[in-house]
């Protein structure tokens, strides 16, 4: 197995059943895994903010970096491998309030929020979902098998959501 680290304001997609995705130190920041098992691809995107509006320059620059540009791409890069909306298998973690003991900025929420927002807008379902809390998470998404495997800080990895059907959705 080879593993490829999806950093913060990132994104990966792939078709070789020899890869694991794994995004680390999940806080406020939301990933975004989306597995289409008739094509076997698979993507991850490690977001920080909802808006790209914020800041558009950054945006431009690093679109992975916000929920509103960096969603849409990822599916799209997951299209130009063969993958198909009506079979995604979506599934996310993250947007822990960590760092923010009053909640003054909320952003893990935020993050959340938007994410549901744009896959609601594109009639997208979530299949599994670990968010908020307080501790950060580790992340993985095996391309192999479409399986997503979390692990919360000082806690046992455990598999999120069901096993996928291969072949078939």
């Amino acid at each position: 197995m080879r593993s490829i680290i999806v950093g913060v304001a990132d994104c990966q997609v792939s078709a070789d059943p020899e890869t694991v995705l794994v995004t680390y130190a999940l806080g406020s920041c939301i990933a975004v895994t989306i597995y289409d098992p008739v094509a076997r691809v698979g993507g991850m995107l490690h977001y920080m903010l909802p808006e790209s509006s914020i800041d558009a320059a950054m945006a431009k620059e690093k679109p992975f970096m916000f929920a509103d540009t960096g969603i849409p791409l990822l599916f799209r890069t997951a299209y130009n491998y063969g993958a198909e909306k009506k079979r995604m298998i979506v599934r996310v973690a993250g947007g822990a309030q960590v760092m923010d003991d009053q909640g003054v900025f909320d952003i893990g929420r935020r993050n959340y929020l938007a994410l549901r927002k744009i896959l609601w807008k594109a009639g997208v379902l979530i299949h599994g979902e670990h968010v908020g809390g307080t501790n950060s998470r580790t992340m993985r998404l095996e391309i192999a098998t479409g399986a997503v495997w979390l692990r919360d800080a000082g806690a046992q990895e455990v598999q999120l959501g069901p096993p996928i059907p291969q072949g078939r959705v």
